[in-house]
């Protein structure tokens, strides 16, 4: 008999599109799948990045049995150079995941004692009391795989991210008739990926696309730009497979799409022809009709190599020429819609031809529709249900579609981050939550971000930064001289002058009231931003950052107070 319940702990990836991270918890040992980033948002300023809150792991390290990927996309695998240089459990990685991981390694420079484990699909690991069964599934990216993972308590599959497709162009198609087997025997839980429960019927194959860049190269008259996530090894395949066909050499740019194209080709999951892919330096020496440029920059990246062309940035290397054919063959991640239409409208005006996934089916996603969510939940046939991978309305319409399969209401669990669910052989219940912050990375600053440091950067973008100087006579407690106000970002210089000599009077009449108290910095600091923040709306309907520095004349200077 069991002697302890089954904990499931999601640390990140329900409740948005990305960092995704799940623990798994029987008695004293703990496995995690996966470990992903997630881009942040526009009113995110100045952050790179964000990763999971791993609090919950660090607190119990020495339960920590290891980290199980289940594929090489950057919200899987992106947090792990952030991860591994605090805890460093050992990886479990199929072959093309484990290179990416090293490529994200080397990249951020991380060194870790961390082991990389290579698995493969059918093969199994043993991790504390669960062992752990790798099966392939279909995505956008080679190697990817589910897991089955046996626990005292009985089976939990974990999807993965996956879709059904007969005739993929690299990865092998999705494994059901093992997934079938496991049916019969009686599933505990299945995870499942949610990405795109809200569309309805079968995600169409990548083959269709093959077809699509046929026709479009084949009709271009001038160079053929083709923008893609950088890890999307099909679609690449794709692009060198038209090339040869038409007669066009391939020209790589983006630094990430040159190190996994040559990783790829390295490990024989990319195959292309002696002389099909160019140095840079001959693009100029080929006719337009027999180019075609593979470019990093589908998600719209500011420093990307598609948004240097769209910028007209004299350090591009490829400038677009009028009568260029530009195929974005991605679909905007949530939040960089923005990002792609500024980049899609700046290639227009230089006279491109942009096509993208409006115009024509350039680009098929790697996640399961409606269809094929309900077929895994008929296969598997789950006693209990979490429903993973996806914001709030994916999970909760993937909830329904489970309830639509006829697994009870009770038994479907829609998670937060932090919740933690425990699981028995006949019931499970949500018990607690753990803490989990947002955990920015920016530059080489990683932390949990702080509502008040964007509130602040918030401001500064919107309505600017005035620096206060106010120079106090140590001995008679009195204004040494007019109070000095510099303003950044808050009015055009025609009327800045008049607008500050009105903010000193202010501050003057301010400090007037009493001056007895100008000796103490904290007063006149609050008096000081009161009486500005007030003038300001007043004047102009903004509310600037203010920042007071007090000068004690005759004394050593005291630091700024914000």
């Amino acid at each position: 008999m069991p002697t302890h319940k089954l904990r499931v702990i999601p640390l990140g990836g329900l409740g948005e599109i990305g960092k995704n991270m799940m623990a798994l918890e029987y008695g004293n040992d703990i496995v995690v799948i996966d470990a992903g980033l997630m881009f942040p948002s526009e009113e995110m300023l100045g952050v790179d990045l964000l990763i999971p809150d791993i609090s919950y792991l660090l607190a119990r390290q020495k339960d920590l049995r290891g980290i199980v990927i289940t594929h090489g996309h950057e919200d899987h695998i992106g947090a792990l150079p952030y991860i591994l240089s605090r805890i460093a459990p050992p990886i479990y990685a199929t072959k093309f995941t484990r290179e990416l991981i090293l490529v994200e390694l080397k990249q951020r420079g991380v060194k870790t004692g961390a082991k990389l484990n290579l698995v493969r699909p059918g093969s199994r690991i043993t991790l504390g009391k669960f062992t752990i069964e790798f099966f392939s599934v279909c995505h956008s990216i080679p190697d990817s795989v589910g897991l089955i993972i046996h626990t005292p308590l009985g089976i939990v599959v974990h999807s993965g991210d996956f879709k059904i497709d007969y005739t993929p162009v690299i990865s092998e198609a999705t494994n059901f008739s093992q997934l079938a087997s496991l049916g019969a025997k009686g599933v505990l839980l299945l995870l499942s990926d949610s990405t795109y429960a809200e569309l309805p019927g079968y995600t169409p194959s990548e083959m269709v696309v093959s077809d699509t860049l046929d026709r479009i190269i084949s009709e271009a008259k001038g160079r053929v730009i083709v923008t893609t996530f950088a890890s999307l090894v099909s679609r690449e395949q794709q692009v060198f497979d038209v090339a040869v066909k038409h007669g066009r050499r391939v020209f790589i740019v983006g630094r990430s799409m040159k190190e996994i194209v040559s990783m790829a080709l390295k490990t024989g999951y990319l195959t292309a022809p002696p002389g099909i892919i160019c140095r840079l330096d001959e693009l100029k020496t080929l006719p337009h009709n027999r180019v075609i440029v593979l470019s990093t920059g589908s998600q719209g990246e500011p420093t990307s190599a598609l948004v240097r062309m769209a910028n007209r940035d004299p350090s591009s290397r490829v400038q677009i020429i009028p009568g260029d054919t530009v195929v974005i063959s991605a679909t905007p991640i949530p939040g960089n819609e923005a990002l792609v239409s500024k980049t899609t409208d700046s290639l227009f005006r230089q006279g491109a031809n942009v096509i993208y996934d409006k115009l024509a089916q350039v680009h098929v996603h790697g996640h399961g529709s409606q269809e094929e969510l309900k077929l895994l939940l008929n296969l598997v046939k789950p006693k209990f249900f979490v429903p993973v991978h996806g914001e709030y309305r994916h999970l909760s319409l993937h909830a329904s579609l489970a309830r639509s399969m006829g697994i009870p209401k009770d038994n479907i669990f829609v998670l937060d981050n932090g919740d933690i669910l425990e699981l028995g052989q006949d019931s499970g219940k949500v018990v607690a939550r753990t803490h989990v912050g947002v955990i920015y990375v920016s530059g080489l600053i990683t932390g949990e971000l702080d509502n008040a440091v964007l509130r602040d950067r918030k401001l500064l973008s919107r309505d600017g930064v005035v620096v206060v100087t106010i120079a106090v006579d140590a001995e008679n407690a009195t204004l040494a001289e007019k109070p000095r106000i510099i303003t950044r970002g808050l009015i055009d210089t025609g009327g800045e002058r008049k607008l500050i000599e009105k903010g000193r009077d202010v501050v003057l009449a301010a400090l007037d009231h009493d001056k007895r108290r100008l000796s103490e910095p904290s007063f006149v600091d609050a008096r000081v931003k009161d009486s500005l923040t007030r003038f300001f709306h007043e004047q102009i309907h903004r509310r600037p950052v203010i920042i007071t520095v007090v000068v004690e004349v005759g004394k050593t200077q005291r630091e700024p107070t914000s």
